[in-house]
Formats: C-alpha cells, sequence, structure tokens
C-alpha cells in the first residue's frame, strides 16, 4: 500500500485520458490531427469557463483530463448572460475565427464534454445556462410547454 496526496484522493479519475480526449473530439470535428483538435478544447473550454460557475464548474471539472480541467477552470466567470449562439459569436469573435468555424468547434468539443459529464451532471450544467446550449453539448433543447 502507498499514501496518496490527499488532493489526489479526492479527485475521481477521468473517463478517458487527455489524449483519449483529444482524438475523440479529432474524430467529432473531423480535424486531421490530434494538434487542431487540442486547440479547439483549449478554446472551446476557456469560453465554457467564463460561463459556468458553481456546483456545475467544479464538478465538471472534476470529471475533466486534467489538462482540459485546467482551461475550464483558468478562466473567470462573467456574468454576462449569452446565449447558445452568443456564446458561438463571443468564441469567435475572441479567437478570430468565424461563427461557422466556431460552432464546428463547439459541438466537436461539448459533445465529448457531454460524454464525459454524464447525463445528471450534463442536465445540472443546462439548467444552469440560458437558453441554447443544449445543441451545442449534441442534445435536444427541450422548452417547457405553456398550457392555456
Amino acid at each position: 500500500m502507498f499514501d496518496q496526496p490527499a488532493s489526489a484522493a479526492l479527485r475521481p479519475a477521468p473517463g478517458m485520458t487527455y489524449e483519449q480526449m483529444l482524438e475523440a473530439v479529432r474524430y467529432e470535428g473531423a480535424y486531421p490531427d490530434p494538434e487542431r483538435a487540442a486547440e479547439s478544447v483549449q478554446r472551446v473550454l476557456a469560453a465554457l469557463g467564463r460561463r459556468l460557475t458553481g456546483q456545475e464548474r467544479v464538478d465538471l471539472a472534476a470529471c475533466l483530463p486534467v489538462e482540459a480541467a485546467r482551461a475550464l477552470v483558468s478562466q473567470v466567470p462573467e456574468f454576462d448572460e449569452l446565449t447558445g449562439w452568443g456564446f458561438v459569436k463571443d468564441l469567435a469573435t475572441r479567437t478570430g475565427v468565424s461563427p461557422a468555424v466556431a460552432r464546428w468547434d463547439t459541438g466537436a468539443v461539448l459533445s465529448v464534454v457531454a460524454r464525459l459529464a454524464g447525463p445528471d451532471l450534463l442536465a445540472r450544467i443546462l439548467r444552469s445556462l440560458p437558453g441554447g446550449y443544449a445543441l451545442l453539448f449534441g442534445q435536444a433543447e427541450l422548452l417547457a410547454s405553456h398550457a392555456s
């Protein structure tokens, strides 16, 4: 038996390594190489880190490989509410890519993040964000019906 640092004992093992995550994102985004996938992961998770707060942020970081979690938590949350499309436009502006490329990158990364988070955490994340994010995570956007 060996001693582990207390912080390592508190953090659950990620569902995949960073390299496996990059390969999954590379496949989802049809990127030519892992380097292009890594750029997308870093950019999209940094953008998500500016939007996500509270326990959902902490719990998501715990589900991600360390390198991806760092990209998420390295950003200070901003409290202006952006819809899903606003998120994509903000990402495009900050990274100097077209909105179409930003949307593509977002879908490739967040679909993998959704699998790592699992359905319960993903539902909590989506409830904490304004409308339009479910589609970015590859989920159906369910709207509450208003019966008259």
